[in-house]
């Protein structure tokens, strides 16, 4: 069975990395929601993928400039906002967004410790995926591969891989598998590449459009 994997929430049809976005993706029957995690000034884990804030608020400059209080005018909600609404309806995958820039608010520490038994950190920062492995052994971890970790080196400590999908690779799943590790694929939208995607045995697909993808994985093959 292939995972759906609700790219930042239902970011399709409601805003990114809302509480919208991931109450739409919960009741699409996501398997799991991925959601951005960085620190707001005063050290609060907020759910946000850029770096700025100019996209998709009316505030511009760095995130990190901009208080909690700040950030919840413009509907930033809290990591563990997020965690309270999807609780017992859908997994989480939490990426850790430019870790480093956090380091002295603990943000992978800080995140791990929140998440659940079935949930699971993402990064394609190595080292904040084994700081949160130092502090809590068992979580599981997914680390994104090709653009500066192996998946050979991944299979030291991850859970599973993600591939960026248009440098997927029939030969780059195989070695992952052979090494024991789950497959993960990102970001699809188009029904088509589902269906090649889940045919190749992947074990996940993030999608901004996770109801399509549910529906696309349940379709009868023909």
């Amino acid at each position: 069975m292939t995972l759906v994997i609700a790219h930042r929430g239902a970011s399709w049809d409601e805003r990114e990395n809302t509480l919208a976005a991931f109450e739409r993706a919960a009741a699409a029957g996501a398997d799991f929601v991925e959601l951005d995690v960085q620190c707001s000034r005063d050290g609060a884990l907020v759910v946000f993928h850029d770096r700025d804030l100019d996209r998709l608020t009316p505030l511009r400059g760095p995130l990190r400039q901009r208080s909690l209080a700040e950030l919840r005018e413009v509907g930033v909600p809290t990591l563990e906002d997020a965690l309270e609404l999807l609780r017992g309806r859908a997994c989480v995958m939490a990426e850790l967004k430019s870790p480093r820039l956090y380091r002295r608010h603990e943000v992978a520490r800080r995140t791990a410790a929140l998440l659940g038994a079935r949930d699971v950190l993402l990064s394609f920062e190595r080292a904040a995926l084994l700081e949160a492995l130092a502090a809590r052994p068992r979580l599981r971890v997914l680390q994104h591969v090709g653009y500066g970790v192996s998946i050979r080196r991944a299979a030291a400590y991850a859970w599973a891989v993600g591939f960026h999908d248009p440098r997927v690779t029939v030969r780059g799943l195989a070695r992952a598998r052979r090494l024991g590790l789950a497959t993960t694929v990102y970001t699809v939208n188009d029904p088509g590449r589902m269906r090649e995607l889940a045919a190749l045995g992947v074990d996940g697909i993030f999608s901004d459009r996770p109801e399509l993808l549910r529906a696309t994985l349940a379709a009868p093959r023909g």
